[in-house]
């Protein structure tokens, strides 16, 4: 048995950085845990909402909020006191946060939530954080990730996530710290793995929304799945990360949910997009980010850089950034070359 790693007095205290649905399920196992924990969001309206109704009114709206759970709109008030911070927030939104945060932040631990690259610098979210703090502090940064909807871990519906980090104490600590007797944490050492699956993935499910929307069946989105599991792993050894990890819970884990649920917004985005509906259009409808359609324009990016044939989330760009209709990106995917399914999974790629 893997001995517990102990948790250090400065933890106890928590900071949790973004009300959406993630941040508030995540502050609401810390505090049922038995931490003192702050939850941060930028609306000063919906933090005076949070602490009258003991609920999040815009996000897990039928979740009740424990009642030792704190709420702040002030980050000078928030983050002091804080051993360990929990950035929830999007990925565009990263790197603000970081900025507006980091002169509380140095010497804390800190676990990014997010799931994306960064525009035009194409840097990880643990990448984007330690930029914004300076040298030295990757090894106080973990990530968490893994199909891990919101709705139902604030449901306690058992689950299973993987804390990464640079330094293998940060992540057994952090594991330590998120472990319940409904959301089971693995520790992994590929942090690079873990965050480009993370992104990866949402392209992937977009595509798989796609499909549904055209009404194909289980067929189709088994094999955009499977293949584009493939692409997230030759995307990810490209940029240095274990193909192993792709393999487990924070790359076909994360896969299968995000492609499969009606909890998953970038599948149904996918799908209201395949049935007609614009981007815009979508944004008026709700207020919850599609993580994928920004990463499919970074990772489409990338690709191009790095020379790497990504046929899907190539597909998926065409369609959110030139117009292309979903019917005919199915028509040339089906119509691409022979190709030879072992040399294509990435096992023969090498890291650059």
């Amino acid at each position: 048995m893997a001995k517990k790693v102990a948790i250090k007095p400065a933890d106890l205290n928590i900071a949790v950085i973004g009300a959406g649905s993630w941040g508030t399920a995540i502050a609401t196992l810390l505090a049922e845990k038995g931490f003192e924990v702050v939850l941060w969001a930028r609306d000063a309206v919906l933090v005076e909402d949070m602490k009258r109704l003991k609920r999040n009114p815009r996000y897990l709206t039928d979740l009740d909020l424990p009642e030792t759970l704190s709420f702040s709109s002030d980050l000078k008030e928030a983050l002091p006191g804080a051993g360990l911070v929990v950035m929830a927030v999007p990925s565009h939104g990263m790197r603000k946060a970081a900025r507006s945060a980091r002169e509380h932040l140095t010497g804390k631990t800190i676990v990014s939530l997010a799931k994306g690259i960064e525009a035009e610098t194409y840097l990880r979210m643990s990448e984007v954080i330690a930029s914004e703090l300076g040298p030295g502090s990757e090894k106080d940064i973990a990530v968490i990730s893994g199909p891990n909807h919101a709705e139902e871990v604030s449901r306690r519906v058992p689950s299973a996530t993987v804390a990464a980090a640079n330094d293998k104490e940060v992540a057994k600590r952090v594991q330590e710290i998120f472990m319940t007797p409904y959301f089971r944490v693995y520790t992994n050492p590929d942090i690079i793995g873990v965050e480009m699956a993370a992104a990866s993935k949402n392209v992937i499910a977009l595509a798989t929304g796609m499909s549904d929307g055209l009404g194909y069946g289980d067929n189709t989105r088994a094999a955009l799945m499977t293949r584009g599991l493939a692409e997230m792993t030759r995307l990810g050894i490209i940029k240095g990360a274990e193909a192993s990890t792709f393999s487990g819970l924070a790359g076909l884990g994360d896969l299968i949910a995000t492609c499969t649920s009606l909890h998953s917004r970038n599948r149904a985005t996918g799908e209201k997009i395949a049935k007609g509906m614009t981007l815009s259009e979508i944004a008026k409808e709700t207020s919850m980010v599609a993580e994928g359609v920004t990463a499919a324009k970074n990772l489409h990016d990338l690709a191009v850089k790095a020379g790497l044939d990504m046929p899907i989330t190539e597909a998926v760009f065409r369609v959110l950034y030139q117009g292309k209709k979903p019917k005919d990106c199915v028509g040339d995917l089906m119509a691409r070359g022979a190709k030879d399914e072992a040399a294509a999974l990435g096992q023969r790629i090498k890291p650059c």
